[in-house]
């Protein structure tokens, strides 16, 4: 029997993009992507992904995972996602995206791979004892992004040598099956697009409170290194009172932060939660004793941080809300993703119902 082929719709401009969850979301998680996500949903279609897949390539407490799961689906929502006129959901749910990732270990080459830096840095000396998910973890982001034809991503430094290898995938699958997708009638060669990277200038990086030369971690030792998302008032407060400085008073250019990382920390901190150029914030309180600008700092990061808190706090305390969320934003994706799959089923010649 002759198979009618199947057709989505002509490419729709979208933003694929994810958290992992991995506990502890702090003000790095915030500015680096939560309030940027929250951002771009005025002008592009956002499918934002909680990325437990991800999370449980090197190792997991199960109950744990369920519970960031929830932290980072209050972040999304707390930060100003919209789940009803976007899409929230948690990537196990879609099994679109384990199916699509295999395809693609086939497609993608070792040589490949094994240029991906970031499993270099997370499997460290022990590569042999490292999971086979954690060097795969590249080609399950490229079904993440490709599964649902984004044609954008937002990224950060650590993530664009994985959207190139994205970009790779797609070209080559493209290639391979060109005659088969166009016998099937499925659109031209390109039938998945070269995703772009959606880059609105540099993401501020944002240092622990503590040292100024290491960047802001969950994993750090100590509490006030960074400010979690979940920090009430006095918590936030309490920990810019407490972040590092040294005894000199901020200077009114910026080339008078050179050397001096924690200071310059605080004043990038300053910059992002209040969208101002550094140079400003220098002019103003350049000269002047870091009492007084902790201070403004402390206002500024209790007025725009501590509402997300609460509201977070408030959404975790609901986890049957949460999984609505979730459930129902894992509807809407696989009502995009499983046609893409049964069209790629189609192109790879694969038996199916």
């Amino acid at each position: 029997m002759t198979r009618q082929p199947i057709s989505l719709k002509p490419h729709t401009p979208r933003i694929f993009s994810g958290v992992q969850p991995t506990g502890n979301l702090h003000l790095g998680n915030y500015l680096g992507a939560i309030k940027r996500f929250a951002e771009l949903q005025t002008s592009h279609e956002c499918i934002y992904c909680v990325v437990d897949m991800h999370a449980i390539t090197q190792g997991h407490d199960p109950l744990e995972l369920r519970r960031a799961t929830h932290e980072v689906t209050a972040a999304y929502i707390a930060a100003g996602v919209d789940v009803k006129k976007h899409i929230v959901f948690n990537q196990s749910q879609v099994s679109g995206h384990a199916e699509l990732a295999w395809i693609f270990n086939c497609v993608a080459r070792m040589g490949w791979a094994n240029r991906m830096t970031q499993f270099k840095e997370k499997a460290g000396k022990d590569r042999e004892n490292a999971s086979v998910g954690l060097f795969a973890y590249p080609m399950l982001m490229a079904a993440d992004i490709l599964l649902y034809r984004a044609t954008a991503v937002p990224v950060g430094e650590d993530q664009k040598q994985h959207l190139e290898l994205t970009r790779d995938i797609a070209q080559k699958f493209n290639f391979d099956f060109a005659e088969r997708i166009k016998a099937l009638g499925l659109n031209s060669g390109d039938y998945f697009p070269l995703t772009e990277p959606l880059i609105a200038g540099p993401a501020p990086r944002v240092m622990s409170l503590r040292d100024g030369t290491k960047k802001m971690s969950k994993s750090d030792a100590s509490d006030y290194s960074r400010i979690n998302l979940t920090d009430d008032a006095d918590a936030i407060a309490q920990k810019v009172r407490k972040a590092k400085t040294d005894p000199e008073p901020l200077p009114s250019e910026a080339e008078g932060l050179k050397g001096r990382p924690e200071a310059e920390n605080l004043v990038t901190l300053f910059a992002a939660l209040s969208g101002r150029e550094a140079a400003s914030i220098l002019t103003e309180f350049g000269g002047g004793q870091f009492s007084t600008f902790k201070q403004a700092l402390v206002d500024l990061a209790v007025a725009s941080l501590a509402p997300i808190g609460d509201e977070m706090r408030r959404l975790v305390a609901d986890p049957a809300m949460i999984d609505a969320v979730l459930f129902d934003g894992a509807d809407r994706a696989r009502a995009i993703a499983e046609p893409v799959m049964r069209e790629v089923r189609e192109i790879m010649g694969f038996v199916q119902r």
